[in-house]
């Protein structure tokens, strides 16, 4: 039984955040009737010739950027030989060598590690068109061929075979993901087929420089799925080689509901696409003004905003960590922030930290909650960033107590109503006035003798009777922090 170390390498295709395809015009949206974003050139007519989307490339020269790629300024694009369905022309428009971006970098954080994991290179590409094998959850036993995907753009990253274990890919996706989505050269969304992966993955003897042979495992678009696949393919590609058996290059298909790959065909080598250059789409130079301007158009990626949120506003490094995970996450915390910083300057002076902290609280913890029970986004929370600032001034400015906010919070929710209003309407405002409070305490006191009893003789958990009392006087609106400031203060003398 040897020993083995695991080589993975990951194929990564994000449709470009474009409006229109990359060859035509037609419309690249997602959901669209089937076949109604189609033409002459994404359905491959006799005789039509592509035209490049120019903010296609600037995407990918953009992502390059980002993962400290070098930019090749010389743009070719070869055809690679495709002989399914789904490709009507039998060939895809991609690009072989040059690519547009070459060997970048990605630093993950794996068992609190930082590895960086090399990558080879970025290219732009035209998608296929889809197959389609059911319809409302029924097996047809014919396809379905919709070819409104078709020429939609594609940039397909290609990592060098340096991951080594199922975390370390989860990692490394997670980590690139985040990144495209804050750069917006694509919305990564795998629910809508918008990032898919092929995954590489070969086992060897440890200490052994020459790789195993390599199993393609085609078409995942989950990341934990990823995760997943690579972790039981490790374990058959052991349980082959320990009992005796050989491996051969094959591409496999994760069952996610057997949770095991299953083989597809033989795996096709470079030279079975047999790349030749695109005839229609003439070489051409990038010239240094336009990479520039592209390389201001970078600015502050995730790692870089989360020690800034750490910095600035005090947050801790899971509240930080958490807040930046997702563009939209940390667009929503400075937008509430600055609501309060615009509104209640005077209180954030001396509370800035402590606002900065109860925000940051407020969506990790109600917010999240409550969008990954209905699975929405925070795009669509019901609650506004500036309501949430609304609330969050409410809890600052002591006018209603944290289980008041809670409650409010509800409403909010489910109303995507103003805080004020609820507040107004309902009549929670907390009680904070200081002499009211000292008569309720008095009465609550002189109403309890045998807790205050217990309490002077060294029960002080028998305080907690006293000021439920006081709680029940106030109808739950008496302010929690000067109820139980008073109440010592009396019960000690």
């Amino acid at each position: 039984m040897a020993d083995y170390e695991t080589v993975v390498g990951l194929e990564v295709h994000m449709q470009i955040n474009t409006k229109s395809k990359v060859f035509c015009e037609c419309s690249a949206k997602f959901g669209s009737e089937p076949n109604s974003n189609t033409c002459v050139i994404c359905t491959s007519q006799p005789g039509a010739i592509p035209i490049l989307n120019k903010k296609a490339v600037e995407a990918v020269v953009k992502t390059g950027l980002a993962l400290n790629f070098t930019i090749n300024k010389r743009c070719t694009f070869a055809r690679k030989q495709y002989f399914y369905p789904d490709v009507p022309k039998n060939y895809q428009i991609t690009q072989s060598d040059p690519p547009l971006c070459s060997g970048g970098k990605l630093a993950i954080i794996v068992g609190g590690k930082e590895k960086i994991v090399n990558i080879a290179r970025i290219h732009l590409e035209e998608d296929a068109g889809k197959l389609v094998h059911e319809i409302g959850g029924k097996k047809l036993n014919y396809s379905l061929l919709d070819l409104n995907r078709a020429g939609v753009g594609l940039m397909e990253l290609v990592t060098e075979p340096e991951i080594s274990s199922p975390q370390e890919a989860l990692e490394f996706l997670k980590e690139l993901k985040n990144i495209v989505e804050y750069l917006e050269t694509s919305e990564c969304s795998m629910e809508e087929g918008k990032m898919r992966c092929d995954v590489n993955v070969s086992i060897r003897p440890v200490g052994q420089k020459e790789f195993g042979t390599r199993v393609e495992i085609k078409n995942m678009n989950s990341i934990s799925g990823i995760r997943d696949a690579i972790t039981y393919e490790v374990e058959r590609q052991k349980e082959v080689l320990n009992s005796g058996g050989r491996l051969t290059q094959e591409t496999r298909l994760w069952d996610a509901e057997e949770r095991i790959t299953k083989s597809m065909r033989s795996k096709e080598g470079a030279l079975d696409y047999r790349y030749f250059p695109e005839p229609d789409l003439v070489p051409f130079d990038l010239m240094d003004s336009f990479v520039e301007e592209l390389r201001k158009q970078v600015l502050e990626l995730p790692k870089a905003r989360k020690t800034r949120f750490m910095k600035d506003y005090g947050l801790s490094e899971y509240d930080a960590a958490y807040l930046t995970s997702v563009r939209m996450i940390a667009d929503y915390y400075e937008e509430s922030l600055n609501v309060l910083k615009n509104e209640k300057s005077g209180v954030l002076a001396k509370k800035f930290v402590v606002a900065a902290k109860t925000l940051a609280n407020w969506i990790s913890t109600e917010l999240s909650a409550k969008l990954n029970a209905s699975k929405t986004s925070i795009a669509d929370a019901p609650v506004s960033s500036r309501n949430l600032a609304k609330l969050v001034s409410l809890i600052l400015d002591g006018a209603i107590s944290g289980k008041m906010a809670k409650t409010v919070f509800e409403e909010m929710y489910e109303k995507s109503t103003d805080p004020e209003m609820i507040v107004k309407e309902k009549g929670l405002m907390q009680i904070s006035d200081e002499s009211a409070i000292v008569k309720m305490c008095e009465e609550a006191v002189s109403e309890s003798p045998k807790a205050v009893a217990e309490f002077k003789s060294g029960k002080e958990r028998a305080v907690g009777a006293v000021i439920g009392l006081v709680m029940k006087k106030s109808k739950g609106q008496a302010n929690p922090q000067l109820v139980n400031k008073i109440l010592m203060e009396k019960l000690k003398t």
